[in-house]
């Protein structure tokens, strides 16, 4: 239980559903956790269920953290949320609960689940396309899936709001979940920025032909498509086409640089836990709000290499290639 809607609706909606409920709060060390704390405990006294706080926080800052602040130490533009829900949210919190007697796990995500008769799990993507957040659940293992329920995940986002103002929640959850929980009150460069002091100085904008064309203020400021904040004027936009953490650079250039038609994937989390017939062809979304593409994916040396039937903008590496069949999320890897 966060406190925010879409958790406290899912515990209301399993107490109606004769569950034994608790709830339970994932502290993280965030700047307002006392006040978080506080929502959740009057929600929870609302529903009657008991609430407890599972402190997190160390793992939090060594396992997604760190793995963030050491991506963009490395020219890459991770997604710490695909890596906090197998690691830490359905990971270490999972694990709490099963130590304390508690038989599943149930979460606010817009995603569903179907057991087939073969015992085995399938992840599909929730009905609301724009509430869908099956992409940032792409590393979660079978044994993990066996024990979740989302029970919103055949719900449509303003459906939620309606059945929260019906059960009497519509003054007591927070503001919505932002998708990067730490960053509250501040900007992902920003807080980069209070952990690279010193380590990163200001350095040229080039082409790929290495002509200088601007300065940068910290090379981890930057992604791959981004066109605001590069300061260069010209006829066309320039837009970032990689990083170069080596040269220190950030390399631009024109709007038909970031398109390519292949990439590689490493590190390759198969749903069902051992890979589908490859090659094959899939939909493949390269990031959240990518629009899922069309693509052939074969085995590779580093994992697995997709390759697109048209050309895909902004290919980024550090963010997370995700398969999918019709509805269905077969698996993912981080893009190199």
């Amino acid at each position: 239980m966060s406190g925010g809607v879409d958790s406290s609706v899912t515990a209301a909606l399993l107490v109606q559903q004769g569950y034994e409920v608790t709830g339970v709060y994932m502290a993280l060390a965030q700047p307002d956790l006392d006040e978080q704390i506080a929502r959740v405990r009057r929600i929870a006294d609302y529903l009657q269920v008991p609430v407890d706080v599972a402190d997190l926080s160390g793992s939090f800052q060594s396992g997604v953290l760190d793995y963030c602040c050491s991506s963009y130490a490395r020219g890459r533009t991770p997604n710490p949320c695909v890596v906090c829900n197998p690691l830490i949210k359905f990971g270490k919190l999972l694990d709490y609960g099963l130590k304390k007697g508690i038989g599943l796990m149930a979460t606010g995500h817009y995603v569903r689940l179907s057991e087939g008769a073969d015992g085995k799990v399938r992840l599909l993507r929730g009905v609301d396309p724009k509430k869908d957040q099956s992409y940032f659940l792409c590393r979660l293992r079978q044994e993990q899936l066996q024990k979740l329920r989302f029970p919103l995940g055949e719900t449509e986002k303003e459906k939620v709001y309606e059945l929260a103002a019906q059960l009497g929640l519509r003054t007591m959850h927070g503001r919505e979940s932002q998708d990067v929980c730490f960053l509250q009150n501040t900007t992902m460069p920003d807080f980069l920025a209070e952990r690279f002091v010193g380590r990163f100085p200001e350095g040229p904008i080039a082409t790929r032909d290495g002509r200088v064309v601007g300065h940068h203020k910290g090379f981890f400021r930057y992604t791959v498509g981004q066109r605001r904040g590069l300061g260069i004027p010209d006829a066309t936009p320039y837009y970032v086409v990689a990083l170069d953490p080596e040269k220190n650079q950030v390399v631009v250039g024109k709007e038909a640089d970031l398109w390519q038609e292949f990439l590689d994937v490493r590190e390759v989390n198969w749903i069902f836990g051992s890979a589908p017939a490859l090659p094959g062809r899939f939909m493949v979304q390269i990031r959240y709000r990518h629009k899922a593409a069309p693509a052939m994916v074969a085995h590779s040396t580093t994992g697995i290499r997709i390759e697109f039937e048209q050309p895909q903008r902004a290919v980024t590496p550090g963010q997370f290639a995700v398969l999918y069949r019709n509805d269905e999320l077969i698996g993912g890897g981080e893009i190199i």
